[in-house]
């Protein structure tokens, strides 16, 4: 905890009146409260954030293990569901589907054939606890935006062979900026006065919701822990059975960077340690060395598999001081800052931490619909166990770049634009601008792009095949 002696006196004494006035919101439990001043106190004694780049180097690949070097499984179904007795698997879903249009929790939005994220985790699950007779139980990490809606939704799996556990991360406060005053101390004591912390809350409010003792008193030993939105993040034993052999307290899945993800985080090695560079943290002058595909080959998926022994010796011993990513937003016209920490962060406090560098399949989230016209179209099929597989027909192994304009930013008019999805197994790219609209059977392939006059619709027809084509009205059709 930071103490008065870290902190300016102007510093010390904005800490103590927040404090006084965060004991007051009754809607937040002693923990949350604790938890929230503690965050407060660290970012308030700018703890270094930046990182001294002349000691960063590139993991080796005892750090950063490639795929085809992880320990081998055994081929006896005894010995997997060994191993699948000692999993959980978790699922952050705190976001709602905002981005894409939809109010509810984004777990629910629909990905193929009528099944929603949630349904296809539910279908995997299902599937490995009936093949090798085990009892893997499925969590779901929600925020206080997502936590009503989540509970009506897993009635629907009351008659599943699952056990599902719902627990919330947890509600901080928003800082009014100009005078660092709680937000919900202003009058604003709807949702918008408060915000979840990010998902490296998952820690500590697995320990505190209760459930990180109760698994661990089933004997459970690891938990996987993914964005409910990544629908290539399944269970992997080749993964788990890697750590177990080599007791390895955390690992990171990291896949080989593309263009589309210079953003992202990375794995370097700092003084002996693995840990997780955000580009949040990088020197101004080291910013476009960062986003090289050359120097920093990898980023974080965000699928983790984490030690739940490991995690409650870290959360009792409060070690787990991930990096603060400040925040800054507008409520009502209000500046209002939030600090949030991120799960992949912890990895430089766990024993024996690893990454490992799974194929790109391992990575297909659904940010945006343009991600969603990918997973829906026939570059994926789907299984009967709710696996979404990429189609062997496409040979390029990078998926098409899909651009759409905001008159498809959100779900239902999205599908409202497209009677049906596109094939697009030999496409290359696709930008639309526009009013446009997609008749069924349509084929893209190559280079496309289709750009609506202003004030004009613009029909693609039933059937068209269009190939490395610039189309900007039905005469190039």
């Amino acid at each position: 905890m930071a103490t008065a002696t870290t902190l300016s006196p102007a510093d010390a004494e904005k800490l103590n009146n927040l404090k006084s006035a965060v004991a007051g919101l009754n809607q937040i439990s002693v923990n949350e409260k604790a938890g929230f001043i503690n965050l407060v106190g660290r970012y308030l004694s700018g703890e270094a954030q930046h990182i001294d780049w002349s000691k960063i180097q590139t993991p080796t690949d005892e750090v950063v293990v490639p795929y085809d070097n992880l320990a081998p499984l055994s081929e006896d179904p005894a010995e997997t569901k060994k191993l699948l007795d000692k999993l959980v698997v978790l699922k952050l879903n705190g976001g709602l589907g905002t981005t894409m249009g939809c109010t509810g929790p984004k777990s629910v939005i629909e990905v193929r054939n009528g099944l929603t994220f949630l349904d296809l985790i539910v279908k995997q699950i299902e599937a490995l606890n009936a093949k090798f007779g085990c009892s893997v139980p499925l969590l779901l990490m929600n925020s206080f935006n997502t936590h009503d809606d989540t509970l009506k939704i897993v009635e629907k799996y009351v008659n599943s062979n699952i056990d599902i556990h719902t627990f919330n991360q947890s509600q901080y406060p928003r800082l009014v900026t100009e005078d660092f005053a709680p937000l919900p101390c202003k009058g604003n004591s709807g949702k918008d006065g408060w915000y979840p912390p990010g998902h490296g809350d998952v820690f500590p409010s697995l320990m505190n919701s209760g459930k990180l003792d109760a698994l661990l008193a089933k004997g459970k030993e690891y938990v996987f822990v993914a964005n409910s939105d990544n629908l290539g993040a399944i269970v992997d034993l080749k993964i788990l059975n890697h750590l177990i052999l080599n007791k390895n307290e955390y690992c990171m899945e990291v896949t080989p960077k593309t263009l589309a993800d210079v953003k992202g985080g990375t794995l370097i090695s700092n003084e002996g340690k693995v840990q997780l560079l955000e580009i949040a943290q990088v020197p101004d002058e080291h910013v476009n060395e960062f986003k090289s595909i050359e120097k920093f080959k990898i980023f974080n998926t965000n699928n983790l598999w984490v030690n739940l022994s490991a995690i409650k010796r870290l959360v009792e011993a409060d070690a787990l001081k991930m990096e603060i990513i400040p925040n800054p937003k507008e409520v009502d016209g209000v500046k209002v800052l939030q600090l949030e920490t991120a799960a992949g962060a912890a990895i430089k406090f766990f024993d024996r931490a690893i990454g490992a560098n799974v194929p790109r399949s391992r990575f297909l989230p659904v940010k945006a619909t343009s991600d969603l016209l990918l997973v829906q179209s026939d570059l994926y099929t789907l299984t009967d166990e709710g696996y979404v597989i990429r189609n062997p027909a496409r040979s390029n192994p990078s998926n098409p770049s899909i651009e759409l304009g905001p008159e498809f930013k959100k779900v239902a008019n999205f599908l409202g634009r497209f009677k049906s999805i596109p094939s697009i197994i030999d496409l290359d790219s696709l930008k639309v601008t526009g009013d446009v609209w997609f008749g069924s059977g349509v084929t893209l392939k190559g280079k496309v792009t289709i750009a609506a006059k202003s004030g004009v619709k613009l029909e693609i027809p039933d059937g068209a095949v269009i190939a490395n084509k610039d189309i900007n009205g039905p005469e190039d059709i």
